[in-house]
């Protein structure tokens, strides 16, 4: 079975602060600074924030939480964006975390957190080690610059929705990726040919079947890779490795990811959805029914594709 529901394209002020557990007086304060570029305004004249501005907020939200003053923060984001996050470190970030951490070994227990995070965050050299230690872990193993930005962001997301385990088990994808440079093009040629499907094209144009079917293959194939290279098993071995650390109680539901939640200000996954904005035209949103109707058939053993 596949969801009907239509993530929002943009949200309010409102909805953002929630998202990302701030407040809209301080993401207004963020313009005012200019750390968060102005958005556009609707016909209403309030602002609207789409997914490149809701993941902005999202790293500002952890490297603030990490001790690192906004005007640093700005500074770390004014370099061009590029591929791969091992570009990400910079000498002006590098030299606040440093000054940062001289500060925090100052303090003992009560930031302990935000000291730990604040090394992993210089031993990563990149906005990785802003990810929870759970999620960071999984990756440790990929060669440096293996990850893009959009991974990390996609991997940040989910870590804010579903807490460190579902991030933790979408990295598997990313870990494929990685070290598959075939599966990768396959990868790129699929996600180009989705965001080609923008509001010109009509729900019912041969395009979008077209699509659904190259994203159902891809997917299939890598999901083969992952089974065959014994990457199911290390993300089987996460859930084990998760309920180690945190012991189920009555209230848990078996198997629920968004019972992996860490942040005390964390909403229900249905809510945090509903508050993520996605620019998905008509066309791609059906064209990723029919890739979930094609994965549904296979399971089911009908093996159509009509």
């Amino acid at each position: 079975m596949h969801s009907s529901f239509t993530p929002p394209r943009q949200v309010k002020i409102g909805a953002a602060a929630a998202f990302v557990g701030s407040t809209p007086r301080a993401i207004r304060h963020y313009h005012e600074i200019g750390l968060l570029p102005e958005p556009e305004r609707g016909g209403d004249d309030r602002r609207r924030y789409g997914y490149e501005d809701m993941v902005r907020l999202l790293w500002i939200r952890r490297m603030a939480d990490a001790g690192i003053a906004l005007d640093d923060i700005r500074d770390a984001f004014t370099p061009t964006r590029t591929a791969s996050v091992s570009a990400d470190s910079g000498d002006g970030i590098a030299g606040t975390l440093e000054r940062l951490e001289d500060s925090l070994a100052e303090q003992e227990a009560e930031l302990r957190r935000q000291r730990t995070t604040v090394q992993r965050m210089r031993a990563e050299g990149s906005r990785m080690g802003l990810l929870s230690d759970f999620v960071t872990e999984r990756l440790k193993s990929l060669p440096e610059g293996s990850l893009r930005q959009a991974d990390l962001d996609s991997l940040l997301v989910t870590e804010r929705i579903f807490g460190p385990l579902g991030a933790a088990v979408q990295a598997t994808r990313f870990i494929a990726l990685a070290t598959h440079p075939a599966l990768r093009e396959d990868s790129d040629r699929v996600d180009d040919a989705e965001e080609a499907l923008d509001d010109s094209v009509a729900v019912d144009d041969p395009r979008v079947l077209q699509v659904a079917v190259e994203r159902h293959a891809f997917e299939t194939a890598l999901q083969t890779v992952i089974e065959e290279s014994g990457l199911a098993e290390d993300e089987d071995a996460l859930f084990d490795a998760w309920d180690a650390l945190h012991p189920a109680t009555a209230d848990d539901g078996e198997g629920d990811l968004d019972s992996g939640r860490r942040e005390p200000d964390s909403m229900s996954a249905f809510e945090a959805v509903g508050r993520m904005p996605y620019a998905f035209s008509p066309a791609r949103l059906r064209c990723v029914e029919l890739a979930e109707e094609l994965s549904a058939r296979d399971s089911s053993g009908t093996g159509s594709t009509a």
